[in-house]
Parts: structure tokens; sequence; C-alpha cells
């Protein structure tokens, strides 16, 4: 069986579910996920709304919800899991990455092998 490209932990699904509900007026079809080049690891992850699905993007649909797969980030991503956290200091998306070579002391960027 292929390995999944992303899956989503019930609190993940559940806070895509919130930000959906949350969105207003504006259409939008689900979250984006991608990675950028920044921190002193080099990548870091980013989420936003996805108004619309762009070329070669992947979407995974998991537990009710769409994850739109930024492109340029597919083969950072297979095989992640996606989770909230929410403590008492702060809340956000967590990713269980096995393709992270290393992360940074601060826990913002990481980075992949070669």
């Amino acid at each position: 069986m292929a390995q999944s490209l992303i899956t989503l932990t019930d609190a993940a699904a559940a806070r895509v579910r919130k930000l959906m509900a949350a969105a207003g007026d504006e259409p939008v079809l689900g979250l984006r996920v991608g990675v950028k080049t920044r921190g002193c690891s080099g990548l870091s992850y980013f989420v936003e709304y996805a108004k619309d699905q762009k070329k070669f993007e992947d979407v995974v649909e998991d537990k009710g919800v769409r994850i739109f797969i930024d492109p340029t980030a597919v083969m950072f991503l297979i095989g992640t899991e996606m989770d909230y956290v929410e403590d008492k200091l702060q809340s956000g998306f967590v990713f269980s990455n096995p393709n992270e070579a290393a992360r940074c002391g601060c826990g913002e960027s990481f980075s992949v092998a070669n």
C-alpha cells in the first residue's frame, strides 16, 4: 500500500473544521499546507486558507476536511501527520514528519536529508 501524503489527527481535523466555519463570507475550500525556506534549519511549515486549487496541487481528504498540498512541498511532506496542540502557553498545528533530518532548537524550522 502506498504511503499517504499527509494524515490528520482528530484534533487537527476538528481545528480545520472550526477554521473553515470561521472563514466568513469568502468561499474557502480547505487549508493549504506547504513549506517555505526560512529559519536556522532551512525550512518551515505554512498553513493558509485555500480559496482555490492551484495547478499541480494535491488534495488530501481526511476525516471530512480537505488539505491542499502546495506542489513544491510534496517531497518534504510524504508520510507527515498533522496534529493540533493547545496548552497554556501556545496553540497551533504540529507536524510529525518522517522526512525531517534535523530541527532547530526553537522548533520553528527543520531540514531534510539530502
